[in-house]
C-alpha cells in the first residue's frame, strides 16, 4: 500500500485536511500526516509542529509567542524542507501532497523541493497563478489552482480536492521514480535555445550513436536551474553546455536567468564538460513594449510576438565572458571551451540581425584573458556553432572526456 505525506497547516485549515485525509483512507492510500501550523491542530497528526520546528532547529513554543508570521513562516519552511528529505529517505512515504495559500504554499514547497525529481509531488495553492518559481524552483511540482479560497468544503473546493487527490492516487499507482540507473545508458545534459537547435540536434545525433541518451534543457532559466539539480542529484554523467545564454539575463538584467549558480554544478561535481557561448548575443525580455525604456532604443529583434531579443553590447559581452571564465575555473573534472569564431547563434551572421564580430570578439577576448588555462583547455574553432563540424567536433571531444573517465 503506498503512503502519502500530506503536510500542511492542521490549525487554521485542520477542516480541508482532516477531509483530504479521509479521501485518500477511503482510496486506500496511507496518509502520513505533518502538522506545519503554529497553533494546535484540529486533529492528531503523525508529525506535529514542535518536531517539524525541531528540524530548522528552533522551539515551537518560542516561535508561537512571538506571533511573527513571517518568521514562523521561515522557521517552518526550513523544518520541512529538512524533515521531508528524511523521511522519505527512511522510506516513510511514496508521495507528498499538501494545499494553502502564501504561507502554507511557501511551507510546502520548500519540503516538495527537497525531494528527489520523480517523486510524486502535488500542491492546491491560491498563488497558482503567474510567476510561481519561488515555489515551484527546478522541482516537479505539480500545482492546482484552488479556484476559490481554501476557507471550507464547498461544491467548488470539493471538485478541485478530489481532482488533485485523483491524480495523486494515480500517480502513486503507476510510480516509477527516476533515480540513476547502471544499467541504462549513461546520461548527458545539453543545453539548448532556438537559436543553437541545429547545433544541438547534430551533436545529440552523434553522442547517441556513441551509446548515449541526451537530455536537452531549454535555457530559459528554468531549465539551466532543472539541469544544474540533475547534474547534482547524480543522474548525470557528462555535460554539453553549448548555450550559455542564460548569463546574458542573469548579468545585464534579462527575464531568463537561471541565477548566480548557473554552471557551478558540474564544475563542482567533477562532471566533465564541453562549454560554449551558443546565444550569448542575446538578452530576453517579454514582448517588444516589455522592454525596459533604457533598453528601447538598442538593436532589437521580435523573435516571435511574446519574447523580444537584443543584441549584446562589448562591455557587456565582456563582463559575460569574465562571469563563464570564472565559472569554468572551478571546474574539478575535465573542461573543454569551445569559441566559434563565425558566429554564436542564428542571428549572428553576416547578414543577419545580430552579426557582431565587435561584440563576439569581446565575449571570447573575456573567456581568454580570464580563463585558467590549467583546467580549461581552450580550443577556438573556423565555425559558426551551428554547422556540423563544430557540433560533431563538440560530440567527439565530449565521448572522449567520458572515455578517458572510465579507464
Amino acid at each position: 500500500m503506498s503512503t502519502v505525506a500530506l503536510i500542511g497547516t492542521f490549525d487554521t485549515k485542520g477542516e480541508e485536511f482532516l477531509y483530504i485525509k479521509q479521501q485518500f483512507e477511503q482510496r486506500n492510500i496511507k496518509v502520513l500526516s505533518i502538522h506545519t501550523g503554529v497553533y494546535d491542530p484540529l486533529f492528531e497528526p503523525d508529525i506535529p509542529n514542535d518536531v517539524v520546528c525541531a528540524a530548522a532547529g528552533c522551539d515551537i513554543t518560542e516561535i508561537a509567542a512571538a506571533h511573527d508570521r513571517a518568521r514562523a513562516t521561515q522557521v517552518l519552511s526550513a523544518g520541512c524542507e529538512q524533515l521531508c528529505h528524511q523521511l522519505f529517505e527512511q522510506g516513510k512515504f511514496d508521495g507528498i501532497f499538501s494545499m494553502g495559500g502564501s504561507g502554507g504554499t511557501s511551507i510546502s514547497c520548500a519540503g516538495m523541493r527537497a525531494l528527489p525529481i520523480g517523486v510524486p509531488k502535488i500542491m492546491i495553492s491560491t498563488m497558482a497563478c503567474g510567476d510561481t518559481s519561488p515555489y515551484v524552483g527546478a522541482s516537479d511540482i505539480c500545482l492546482f489552482p484552488s479556484i476559490v479560497d481554501i476557507a471550507g468544503i464547498n461544491t467548488f473546493s470539493r471538485t478541485i480536492f478530489n481532482n488533485a487527490i485523483s491524480a495523486m492516487v494515480g500517480m502513486l499507482h503507476g510510480l516509477t521514480h527516476t533515480s540513476p540507473d547502471k544499467n541504462s545508458k549513461p546520461l548527458i545534459a545539453a543545453t539548448m535555445f532556438g537559436v543553437t537547435t541545429p547545433c544541438i540536434t547534430k551533436a545529440k545525433e552523434r553522442l547517441e550513436q556513441a551509446g548515449y541518451e541526451v537530455l536537452v534543457f531549454h535555457a530559459t532559466g528554468t531549465g539551466g536551474k532543472c539541469m544544474e539539480e540533475l547534474i547534482k542529484g547524480g543522474f548525470i554523467q557528462g555535460v554539453l553546455d553549448l548555450t550559455t545564454t542564460e548569463w546574458c539575463d542573469e548579468v545585464v538584467g534579462g527575464v531568463l536567468a537561471a541565477g548566480p549558480h548557473r554552471m557551478e554544478a558540474a564544475a563542482c561535481c567533477g562532471i566533465p564538460a564541453i562549454v560554449s557561448v551558443g546565444a550569448c548575443d542575446m538578452v530576453n525580455f517579454g514582448t517588444k513594449d516589455s522592454v525596459p525604456e533604457h533598453f528601447q532604443e538598442r538593436n532589437l529583434y521580435q523573435h516571435n510576438p511574446s519574447v523580444t531579443l537584443m543584441r549584446t553590447s562589448v562591455e557587456e559581452s565582456d563582463a559575460v565572458g569574465k562571469k563563464l571564465a570564472e565559472k569554468m575555473n572551478m571546474s574539478t573534472s575535465p573542461c573543454i571551451c569551445l569559441l566559434p569564431k563565425h558566429g554564436v547563434s542564428m542571428i549572428d551572421a553576416p547578414g543577419e540581425a545580430f552579426y557582431g564580430p565587435d561584440e563576439d570578439n569581446a565575449l571570447f577576448n573575456a573567456i581568454k584573458n580570464n580563463v585558467d588555462t590549467d583546467k580549461v583547455q581552450l580550443i577556438e574553432m573556423d565555425a559558426h556553432i551551428n554547422d556540423d563540424a563544430f557540433a560533431n567536433f563538440a560530440a567527439d571531444k565530449l565521448i572522449a572526456l567520458l572515455q578517458e573517465q572510465e579507464q
